[in-house]
């Protein structure tokens, strides 16, 4: 039997300790069993570093190189985050491609429509778009009540030959598919920043003709439990859209956050399209026949709240019963009726109004305010009697419009600006809407809701009317005249009510043409004519 073995100590304290032990031995009867023994380290002895694995990665293996990054990047400084695109400045068009461009675009198309041809898309169409319209606008229509032929058939005078555009843009809703192209992200945006405020009005003036002696607060109520933002998906689900807003998921299960944001802005999208090509008629067939809607239902009632006795007259067409839909939508007024909007002046101006005529204020306050307004504007009438008639009922108005809550009120509740202010604002809003759409033609919705924003607010509002020193004619109670005209937390709401009154009222006698001329050449809202040395 040989044995034969090799052990070597390392003498160094510093040094890795390593043994190398290798044994070789023949064929043996017995086992062997050897003891060795080695010296203890030293009290002072350290181990500065470790054997590898011999299984260790190589060197070039692309799992190590992985591992090290990873490692290097723990004490590495974060780098800076890179803006997105939309931030990146770039150069501006030169002159030629930016009149190339515009003059190209369909928004200019339509000389006799210009506030349809605003909301066209910036650009023509493309595949991806038309691919869309093949494959669910059939659907949508359907579900609208629309025919099925395409729109395009139409001759130029009609603005519905637009209407398969306009639908296609209605349902690009932000988080969706199409929502990268800038002519449909601009597009539907500017389609439901007008359609909000057509909701607005339409609702407006359907619940002051169907209730003719409730206040706006009710109102208001009401129309937040029709088109309140929570209530929208009932409606939506009511006309079978769901799967047009939502192709790849099931609305019912989404989360409130995720399914309300772009039902909203479909819904206020496809008004204002049908608005710009049929009109505020459809917009009741829509709402009451499609969606449904019912202004008598339980969850759209106000709260109960204690009413002040109304012992005045309403006008004979609203007495004894509720006017439809149906009524408000057909309503046509006659040819020689003294206003634009008879039965909306009726729901807003009580009959008893004549008993202030020929008052101090009818006699002193009345004819600086007319003078002011530019008031009575010539009218082309057949008989004399009708113009005399209609400049009385106006000054009965403005003097509505100037009579404060506190005088009246709480004997008299219709005798005050208060339903006048509620229309006004809405007709406004309206106005001011179609203005910035016509003016800026490449500004998408959230930059033009933010600009409407910012030419209405409540201080400008009453500023404009105090600039033309309007504000010294409101009728207030003796008792809070004083605080009112000294305290401009007081005083501001009451000018601003006054100012949409007085627009309300110019909607009701004249239409929607005299309320732009109040708005932007009597009151400058835009603030841009020269002002006087």
């Amino acid at each position: 039997m040989d044995i034969s073995s090799s052990i070597k100590h390392l003498t160094k304290p510093h040094s890795p300790l390593r043994s190398d032990i290798s044994f070789s031995a023949s064929l043996s009867p017995f086992p062997l069993h050897s003891h060795l023994k080695t010296k203890p380290a030293p009290p002072n002895f350290r181990i500065l570093a470790v054997a590898l694995d011999p299984q260790e990665l190589p060197k070039s293996s692309p799992q190590r190189l992985l591992k090290e990054l990873a490692e290097r990047k723990k004490f590495v400084s974060p780098k800076k985050k890179i803006p997105p695109k939309r931030y990146i400045l770039k150069p501006p068009l030169d002159d030629s491609k930016l009149a190339e461009r515009f003059l190209n675009s369909p928004q200019l198309s339509l000389k006799s429509f210009p506030l349809l041809s605003s909301c066209l898309p910036s650009s023509k169409l493309n595949n991806a778009d038309k691919t869309w319209i093949e494959e669910y606008l059939l659907e949508a229509k359907q579900a609208l009540g629309y025919p099925l032929e395409p729109s395009d058939q139409l001759g130029d005078d009609n603005p519905a030959k637009q209407f398969d555009t306009l639908l296609y843009l209605a349902f690009q809703h932000p988080t969706g598919e199409r929502t990268n192209a800038r002519h449909v992200r601009s597009g539907h945006s500017r389609l439901g920043f007008l359609g909000q405020y057509v909701l607005e009005l339409a609702f407006a003036e359907f619940f002051l003709q169907r209730y003719p002696r409730e206040s706006p607060g009710p109102m208001r109520e009401r129309v937040y439990g029709l088109i309140g933002k929570r209530y929208l998906s009932k409606w939506i689900k009511v006309a079978s859209l769901q799967n047009l807003i939502f192709p790849f998921d099931d609305m019912d299960k989404m989360i409130r956050k995720d399914r309300e944001p772009p039902v909203k802005s479909v819904f206020w999208a496809l008004f204002g399209a049908i608005y710009l090509c049929f009109g505020m008629p459809e917009v009741y067939r829509v709402l009451f026949e499609v969606f449904g809607m019912d202004p008598e239902d339980e969850e759209c009632q106000p709260k109960l709240r204690r009413q002040l006795e109304d012992v005045d007259y309403v006008s004979v067409e609203f007495e004894g019963r509720k006017l439809s839909w149906q009524d408000v939508a057909a309503y046509k007024p006659p040819e020689d009726a003294l206003f634009a909007h008879p039965r909306l002046f009726r729901a807003c101006v009580p009959p008893g109004m004549h008993r202030f005529r020929g008052n101090v204020w009818d006699y002193d306050s009345r004819p600086q305010v007319m003078e002011a307004l530019g008031y009575p504007l010539a009218m082309k009438d057949r008989i004399p009697d009708i113009t005399e008639a209609r400049n009385i009922e106006l000054g009965l108005g403005l003097q509505l419009c100037f009579l404060h809550p506190s005088k009246h009120k709480f004997e008299h509740p219709r005798f005050c600006y208060e339903r006048l202010e509620y229309l006004g604002q809405k007709i406004q809003d309206l106005v001011i809407a179609e203005r910035l759409l016509m003016k800026h033609l490449d500004a998408p919705g959230r930059w033009l809701q933010e600009k409407h924003r910012r030419l209405l607010l409540n201080k400008f509002c009453g500023r404009y009317l105090r600039d033309k020193y309007l504000h010294r004619f409101i009728i207030y109670d003796d008792q809070v005249q004083d605080k009112y005209e000294h305290n401009r937390r007081l005083r501001n709401p009451a000018t601003t009510a006054v100012q949409q009154a007085i627009h309300g009222l110019s909607y009701a006698v004249y239409g929607k043409p005299d309320v732009r001329r109040l708005m932007f050449e009597v009151f400058d809202f835009e603030q841009i004519q020269p002002k006087p040395v």
